[in-house]
């Protein structure tokens, strides 16, 4: 019998160990729920859940440990959908990297690319294009707690048609260039794009890129023209669906995003040369829009250089880069679903933030540009049950800033406290 009493003691001593609390005090609250700000509020963390959240700041037990953020404002981790973790762009050297870096450097950047992401308060990304699945082993690494870094969804290598904007070979000697295929996200034909999306469902990835136009930095003439045929997009489209997976369009034509939305994909990025007809069909089936105008912003400035970029790259990253702006300013306008992303990796890794200042800009108040980068972006990845905002049953992603975001948005460009999962990865003790 006491044997027994003992047991239930030690039990009871453990479920009360279990169910110790973190317990934060926030000053001003930003949960993206709405876009209003709540006063006084206690967040209630047990593990790597919210399991709370209430007026006032609640007395913490014994056990509990109080994060005192009453001269902050608190919000959701922040959420970019359009990020390379694997480089960044620093001019002439880029080109050369796809012949001199293997497998191992790739990986290692994206490393430090992803902590350096992290610690800016972007606790989610969607990665858009590997060289060699580096992400993918990235994304397994932080999952497994021997990598530090945000939440990465995946598309693993990009789609492309031969010679398309994410065809690797572009710019190589004829002898170089070979013949890629579907494992290298090069496809010709309905089959070869049906196995594309499987390969990638066998590698691993999260969702599907392709490349629906061609691009600006890639070493290839037109950045507009459409680049898959209406059969072929449907089949990626059916494909991708049946595997549960969403699909990303880089596009800046009218004709590649007119057929990518009619083949039913989930987002359109950079969308550059987007007009009402798009933006009116966008609307009638649902399609989010990722702007990424930090990315046209930083390439139109760097064509200003001589030799920064490849003279075939320059007029086109003087062309498109000063549209973007404008074109979100009326995709805004016009009710599109607007999903936050920056195409970091063009831009500088950890910049990511001065994207919002851009899209305050352009005419997009500051508390709809948060949810944006929030509970928008976690509903573009069918996360929104987990991701988000700050509620009830959510994971404990979570930042903080001195200040007040929805008066100066900038203030996100510089964090003081970053929580992922429920781990602390900055305290404004430590700044």
């Amino acid at each position: 019998m006491n044997k027994l009493l003992g047991c239930v003691a030690t039990a009871l001593l453990m479920s009360n160990s279990a169910y110790s609390d973190t317990l934060i005090h926030a000053g001003s609250l930003f949960t993206a729920e709405s876009d209003k700000t709540l006063s006084k509020q206690t967040v209630v963390i047990q593990d790597n859940k919210i399991v709370e959240v209430k007026s006032g700041y609640i007395k913490p037990r014994a056990d509990d440990t109080v994060i005192d953020l009453k001269n902050y404002t608190v919000l959701p981790g922040l959420m970019d959908m359009h990020v390379h973790l694997s480089g960044q762009h620093e001019g002439p050297s880029t080109y050369i990297k796809r012949f001199t870096d293997n497998e191992a450097d790739l990986a290692l950047s994206a490393a430090n690319y992803a902590e350096i992401t992290l610690a800016s308060g972007f606790t989610s990304v969607r990665n858009l294009g590997d060289s060699k699945n580096e992400t993918i082993a990235l994304r397994n690494a932080i999952s497994k707690g021997i990598a530090q870094g945000p939440r990465i969804f995946s598309a693993g290598k990009s789609i492309a048609t031969t010679g398309g904007h994410a065809d690797p070979t572009n710019g190589m000697s004829n002898d170089l260039q070979g013949d890629p295929g579907s494992k290298d996200g090069v496809v010709n034909g309905i089959a070869e794009a049906r196995k594309a999306v499987r390969q990638r469902y066998k590698e691993g990835a999260d969702v599907i890129k392709i490349t629906a136009t061609g691009g600006v930095l890639s070493v290839a003439k037109n950045g507009q023209n459409p680049q898959f045929m209406s059969d072929e997009l449907d089949a990626i489209v059916a494909t991708a669906k049946d595997y549960g997976m969403i699909v990303a369009v880089h596009a800046h034509g009218e004709e590649g995003m007119r057929r990518s939305i009619k083949a039913g994909v989930d987002s359109i990025e950079h969308g550059t040369y987007m007009n009402e007809e798009i933006m009116a069909l966008m609307k009638e089936n649902g399609t989010y829009y990722v702007p990424t105008i930090l990315a046209g912003d930083f390439v139109a400035k760097k064509a200003k250089i001589d030799g920064f970029f490849p003279e075939i790259v320059r007029p086109k990253a003087a062309t498109i880069g000063p549209l973007i702006q404008d074109t979100f300013a009326r995709a805004y306008k016009a009710g599109v679903n607007i999903a936050f992303g920056t195409d970091s990796g063009v831009s500088a890794h950890g910049d990511n933030a001065q994207e919002f200042s851009l899209m305050v800009e352009a005419g997009m108040p500051e508390a709809e540009a948060i949810i944006s980068a929030t509970r928008s972006a976690s509903e573009l990845l069918n996360v929104d049950d987990t991701l988000g905002t700050i509620s009830k049953g959510k994971f404990a992603d979570i930042i903080a800033v001195k200040g007040n975001p929805l008066n100066d948005i900038s203030l996100l460009e510089t964090v003081a406290f970053v929580m992922k999962d429920g781990d602390i990865i900055v305290h404004p003790d430590a700044n």
